[in-house]
């Protein structure tokens, strides 16, 4: 519920002579989805104006072609662009072949040849060993002519054994968290990789001293977020089987525990591993990542096997996400996508083969902004704004509407924003520049029948008396009847979440393989498709109601 573009304009003006460094997933912007060349020519140049210095461009499925329209507007916009190797598999293990040294060399040239000022190797899962790391650090420095900058995950436990090898092979530079929000799926530990290599020919310069005063700082913001918390409690070796990057690894466990999943975590996590194998061993990271999340959840969700979802005989319902990744929407991995898995899962339709892109009609800005503008009835829309839009329209729009309706909650502390205020608390909260509001909470009264609560406060000393939502007391709404697994009539709901759309009607006949309605949930739109031939006896949704699992959504006679 704040905007991105103030919060990097608030940031650039407290650090102006310290470089800023933004991840770029090449064609898809910062989104899940492929945009048309112009859309991320247009996002680049406002986030260089804005206060973006260096640009770490990377294609999920490391295709350089997919990249190249980013790097190009990084260049054009005169920044710093890192181009950016993803680091998957096992370098020394000759079972893993696909991704060897001659794969990192090569596609590090042709990174170089596209005009990139600094080699990026992302380890997003925490996955390069020590051994391995000095090994490819080396060649790269050797073979390749550029500064190379080394990013990886502690999830495993070893990241900062793989830091320091790889600083003995020559690295230019690494990245490390803050001591407090440093290790498990976060980076290693800046404090002390600073004095591992103290008094070497690696000595960083760093103050130690300096390093731990803002990491007693940020050990008190951590604390304020413990809801939000993996739940990793110790490294877990387990990364080398799911390969899971640590950016996805948080989401995914929230995820899990939406869909009630939470505790065959680790049934999830091999689901995972097998989707990777099944889709052909690929790189994992966003958005290629979330398509194998989205997969893997479905499969524990529904109990389907790799077998089953192998075979052509066995109807499967796939993600939309999967549908769209085996189209070619995404790029093209090493070597394509398995021939029958992609056969089975696009029923036939022929997968696009080029950059996606260069397909893609180039969006009309000005229409755009002048569209946008009428949505929010006459609103000014600024450059930031409509970028905004592009990447994300729903979220954009949804923002926009509750900022209406709150004003700027950005400005509320920290822990009133997640948890609210307790009677007797006062707070500030500085809304305009020079224009402050003092609140004190005096009393909240009883919840009523319709789930709101009187809350009695003060307002820069002036009393006043509200009734706002409870949302700590669940709504009386009737529960939905369940889906009998014992009736082959019944379709239940795979997952929590909202209906989407429904593409059928009371009565209307259905063949296996048709679609009956659409799932939305975390980000994931899932098609839920009849699995017989039939008619619709009943339907018991409609488009936007919230559902459980396993809630009863149509009956097929």
């Amino acid at each position: 519920q704040e905007c991105p573009w103030q919060r990097l304009r608030d940031i650039r003006a407290r650090m102006p002579n310290l470089m800023t460094q933004m991840l770029l997933r090449a064609s898809n912007g910062v989104g899940y989805t492929n945009y048309p060349d112009n859309v991320v020519q247009e996002f680049v140049r406002q986030a260089a104006k804005t206060g973006v210095d260096v640009f770490r461009v990377f294609d999920s499925l490391n295709w350089v072609e997919n990249m190249r329209v980013a790097m190009d507007a990084v260049i054009e916009s005169g920044k710093i662009c890192e181009g950016t190797i993803c680091y998957t598999g096992d370098l020394l293990d000759p079972a893993r072949s696909k991704y060897d040294l001659h794969y990192y060399l090569k596609m590090a040239r042709e990174l170089r040849d596209a005009g990139a000022h600094v080699l990026g190797l992302k380890d997003m899962a925490g996955l390069l060993k020590p051994a391995s790391a000095s090994i490819l650090v080396r060649a790269l420095k050797e073979e390749i002519g550029l500064p190379v900058h080394f990013h990886t995950h502690d999830t495993g436990g070893i990241a900062g054994a793989s830091i320091l090898a790889a600083a003995e092979a020559g690295v230019d530079a690494v990245d490390c968290a803050m001591d407090a929000f440093s290790g498990n799926t976060s980076q290693p530990c800046l404090g002390s990789v600073v004095e591992a290599l103290r008094h070497t020919d690696r000595d960083t310069g760093l103050d130690i001293e300096a390093i731990r005063r803002i990491s007693n700082y940020w050990e008190a913001v951590r604390e304020q977020y413990a809801a939000f918390e993996s739940g990793l409690q110790a490294p877990a070796s387990e990364v080398w089987l799911h390969e899971m990057p640590g950016g996805q690894f948080t989401n995914l466990k929230a995820q899990a525990r939406s869909l009630g999943l939470e505790d065959r975590w680790h049934e999830v996590a091999q689901a995972y591993a097998e989707v990777n194998r099944m889709f052909g061993d690929i790189v994992k990271v966003t958005p290629s990542s979330k398509v194998v999340g989205d997969m893997a959840l479905m499969m524990v969700a529904q109990g389907l096997t790799r077998a089953q979802v192998e075979d052509p005989a066995v109807e499967v319902s796939f993600p939309d996400s999967v549908v769209d990744m085996m189209k070619g929407n995404l790029g093209q991995p090493p070597g394509g996508w398995p021939a029958a898995l992609q056969k089975k899962v696009l029923k036939g339709e022929a997968p696009l083969t080029a950059r996606p892109g260069a397909a893609m009609p180039p969006v009309d800005l000005e229409a755009t902004r002048a569209d946008l503008s009428r949505q929010l009835e006459g609103k000014h829309v600024d450059d930031e704004d409509l970028n905004g839009y592009l990447m994300y329209p729903k979220v954009f729009l949804d923002y926009m509407g509750r900022h209406r309706m709150y004003g700027p909650v950005r400005t509320l502390p920290t822990r009133t924003f997640f948890y609210g205020m307790e009677p007797g608390e006062e707070i500030a909260a500085e809304i305009d520049p020079g224009k402050t509001l003092e609140i004190r909470l005096q009393a909240i009264g009883e919840t009523d029948e319709t789930g709101e609560v009187k809350v009695f406060f003060e307002l820069n000393g002036q009393p006043r008396v509200i009734r706002v939502p409870n949302r700590l007391v669940k709504s009386q709404t009737a529960a939905r009847p369940k889906a009998d697994p014992a009736n082959e009539g019944h379709l239940g709901a795979p997952m929590p979440g909202v209906v989407a759309s429904v593409a059928v009607t009371q009565g209307a006949r259905v063949n296996p393989g048709d679609l009956l309605l659409t799932i939305e949930a975390m980000k994931m739109e899932t098609g839920i498709h009849a699995d017989r031939a039939g008619v619709v006896k009943a339907l018991h949704v409609r488009p936007g109601e919230q559902i459980d699992a396993k809630d009863l959504m149509v009956e097929i006679e």
